[in-house]
């Protein structure tokens, strides 16, 4: 349930601000517009860090026993090296005593660096097939990779099985990879690996067409024909026999740097290596493989015989001197292309030389590198908002709920111990008190008040304090004093200068020592009064907050606010009374110690929380300031989401206002520090911070139920509306309200909450920019006439 600044009266508008309230109003649309910008800001990043997890988008389903009938037989008992040039596929094999070590589905931060320096330490290279995402997640390992001689080739950018996927999404997968190479290591490379695939012979009907296609674009597919099945964890031993080719053939040998597990890959790497070069072996790259091949098909060839079909097959001329490096650059040309770089030309280096570039890699440039550099800058962004927002979040959420359990706990005993027969405030309050009634072209609602006060069961004396109303207020709280036998009603006529400025006229007029404030839209049960001064007979007590009620809740907006006081705003106060450190005197209904008012310099005009910021001066002068549920008063809140949208903006950032204003009582002895040391800290976690970062919760809930596990992340949120509902069930016990209206308390946390949330993200986004804003006057009906009707 949202929590949100206690309940406070209304606004008014000075004179003079038609003109100024338009300019105030062009002022807060970029406000909120950039509060909207960064809650979408802080979605993407999660679907960003959701999809390089492949939570979103994410395709788990493998295919197998497909039939392979459109397969060429030559392609299916081919080499493990697939290429496409000139449209005809052409497979090649790993040279006899040749080994090009190949590992798939790094980078990994455990694992990758361990395998390198066992590369590096016995001067091997390798081909790495690397997960565009796991490439964005930790470019410098990629770049160490490709510093230290070793190839790359493409393992998609989510690993998924390209046989089940759309043309776009191949696509996607592809150029998503490129632009991560390209930003972590600045190259391209025209490699590719399949996830999940094998040996040639597993090509079936539905992954042909998609090596036909990438084969057509550069791409040379690159299959196994010597697995060592690591992914398995046999033990070093069988690792090491499996991945040793038989009869000194040559081979394409798999292993993983990431995936899982990987310590028996590390183990086993090093002495396989070892073995290897005593049984004769040498180690290559896969273009390095690929240069071999096709010198040895050259030399078996003499400059007067014919061309052979290899050499026609790869577009040579007969007598060619194509160097490795130029072969492989042309070859792979259209790779280039596609990745968005330039073909050829400057490759022909030596595969496996350190730091050199490799026959498969393109130096990205141009859009390619920049829009890489822009990939990994995202995911790096992503790698730490997230994380720590879900760490944030749960160190909100469990605030969250010790607060729930605090408030229950603290309500009970604080309702407890205020209802014991024995209980007494001290001797009886009998005395007049002074009732002030700040009033701004309330016509609708003043004879209401009025009507309201005169059926008090204590002695008043009642001030309307008409502020410059234009609608004839004044006149008709005389006509209505007349008529109902008011003799204890004065009406002070001023210009219009704000509540406060009205609210202060009203203290120096009032005759007697307690002042009761209330707003002119708002109707007294006949013992509210009385109620509300009782704990007066208690001389440490400065202040009493009395018991705010929604009058106009039949509609759905008046129902979510009722939820709202009676949970948010009374279970608050309970708790804070009991702590001493309540931070609001609701405007609708409280009572001040006249002496005390006027010792804190009356009511300011620094802030719009006129009610918030006298409490909290109240306290750091030494005051108690109460809780007192019995004096119950019925208001009539926004009736459109535009008014409650503007009224609650308005005690949010006069809340914020109020707290900047008393920020010295953090470091404050006495009861001023009292106050900085308890009230300040509750009042920012729980009104501030945690309703800030609690869209996110919602979010977070949301992406999980469509992205990670539907069924686990409802039973969460409806665990969450569970307590919720238990706590606000229990406040509305102890008001006595109707349960009734906790029916709309779903669709309350689905709506209103946030709402209630954007206005509070508004306002830090309104005082982070140093706006300001001014009162505003809410529209009212004057629907709330009776206490009893109120109900």
């Amino acid at each position: 349930m949202a929590t949100t600044t206690p309940s406070r009266g209304r606004r008014r508008a000075p004179s003079r601000m038609t003109r100024a309230a338009g300019r105030a109003a062009a002022l807060q649309k970029p406000r909120v517009i950039l509060a909207l910008l960064l809650l979408l800001a802080l979605t993407s990043v999660m679907l960003l860090d959701g999809y390089l997890r492949a939570e979103v988008g994410g395709d788990e389903r493998v295919r197998s026993n497909a039939s392979s009938s459109k397969v060429p037989d030559d392609v299916l008992d081919g080499g493990p090296i697939l290429s496409f040039r000139g449209g005809q596929a052409q497979s090649r094999s790993v040279p006899d005593k040749t080994i090009a070590l190949t590992f798939d589905d790094g980078p990994n931060p455990t694992w990758t660096p361990q395998i390198l320096d066992i590369l590096e330490e016995n001067d091997v290279p390798g081909t790495f097939f690397v997960v565009g995402s796991m490439v964005s997640r930790y470019p410098d390992i990629v770049n160490d990779l490709v510093d230290q001689g070793n190839e790359i080739g493409i393992h998609t950018f989510t690993h998924v099985d390209l046989s089940y996927q759309s043309d776009a999404r191949i696509k996607r997968e592809m150029d998503q990879t490129q632009l991560a190479l390209a930003g972590a290591a600045g190259i391209t490379t025209t490699l590719f690996r399949a996830p999940y695939s094998s040996e040639t012979d597993a090509i079936d009907n539905y992954s042909w067409p998609v090596y036909k296609k990438l084969g057509e674009e550069g791409y040379t597919s690159v299959f196994v024909d010597t697995d060592s099945d690591d992914w398995k964890r046999p033990g070093v031993s069988k690792i090491i026999k499996w991945a040793t080719p038989s009869k000194n053939k040559g081979a394409s040998v798999l292993f993983h740097d990431a995936g899982g597990e990987r310590s028996q890959t590390v183990a086993a790497l090093g002495t396989y290596i070892k073995k290897m070069k005593a049984k004769g072996y040498t180690f290559t790259t896969i273009s390095g493989a690929i240069q071999q091949t096709d010198g040895a098909d050259r030399q078996t060839d003499s400059p007067d015989s014919p061309q052979s079909d290899g050499q026609q097959a790869n577009g040579q001329q007969p007598g060619g001197e194509q160097t490795g490096g130029e072969q492989a650059g042309g070859e792979q040309a259209a790779g280039g292309q596609a990745a968005g770089q330039a073909p050829g030309g400057q490759q022909g280096q030596q595969a496996g030389g350190a730091g050199g570039l490799q026959a498969a890699h393109r130096t990205a440039t141009g859009t390619t590198l920049y829009e890489g550099k822009a990939l990994v800058a995202a995911v790096t962004v992503a790698e730490w908002t997230v994380p720590g927002l879900a760490t944030g979040l749960a160190v909100v959420g469990v605030a969250v709920m010790g607060r729930f359990g605090m408030m229950l706990i603290l309500a009970r005993r604080h309702y407890r111990q205020r209802n014991r027969r024995r209980f007494s405030w001290g001797p009886a309050v009998t005395r007049p008190v002074s009732v002030i009634v700040p009033a701004y072209n309330e016509k609708e609602c003043i004879a209401n008040t009025l009507r309201s006060l005169a059926q008090s069961t204590h002695p008043i004396e009642i001030i309307v304090v008409d502020d410059g109303s234009t609608d004839g207020t004044s006149e008709i709280a005389r006509s209505a004093a007349e008529s109902f036998g008011m003799t204890n009603v004065r009406v002070v006529r001023q210009e219009n200068a704000g509540k406060p400025a009205a609210l202060n006229n009203g203290v120096r007029s009032a005759s007697y020592d307690i002042v009761v404030m209330m707003d002119g839209d708002t109707v007294f049960e006949p013992d509210a009064v009385h109620q509300l001064v009782q704990p007066f007979a208690d001389p440490e007590v400065g202040a009493v907050a009395g018991n705010a009620k929604v009058g106009n809740r039949d509609t759905v907006i008046g129902a979510w606010q009722h939820i709202e006081y009676v949970m948010g705003f009374n279970l608050d106060r309970r708790m804070y009374d009991l702590l001493r450190c309540m931070p609001t005197i609701p405007g609708a209904i409280g009572a001040f110690r006249r002496e005390a008012v006027l010792a804190v310099g009356g009511m300011s005009e620094d802030t719009l929380a006129e009610d918030t910021d006298i409490t909290i001066a109240m306290h750091r002068q030494g005051w108690r300031v109460v809780y007192q549920e019995h004096a119950r008063a019925w208001t009539e809140a926004p009736g459109s989401l535009k008014q409650l949208w503007s009224q609650r903006y308005r005690w949010s950032y006069g809340t914020m206002q109020a707290l900047w204003k008393h920020r010295k009582s953090l470091t404050d002895k006495g009861p001023s520090g009292r106050f900085g040391r308890v009230g300040m800290p509750l009042v920012v976690i729980f009104q501030i911070v945690t309703p800030v970062f609690a869209p996110l919760i919602d979010v977070f809930t949301v992406y999980s139920m469509i992205f990670i596990d539907f069924k686990a992340s409802l039973l969460a949120w409806l665990a969450v509306l569970c307590v919720q509902l238990v706590c606000a069930a229990y406040a509305f016990r102890l008001d006595r309200e109707k349960y009734r209206y906790l029916l709309m308390m779903p669709l309350q946390q689905l709506a209103y909450r946030q709402m209630m949330y954007l206005v509070l993200i508004h306002s830090c986004v309104t005082a982070l920019t140093g706006g300001r804003l001014r009162w505003q006057k809410l529209k009212r009906t004057g629907e709330v006439g009776t206490p009893a009707g109120a109900g």
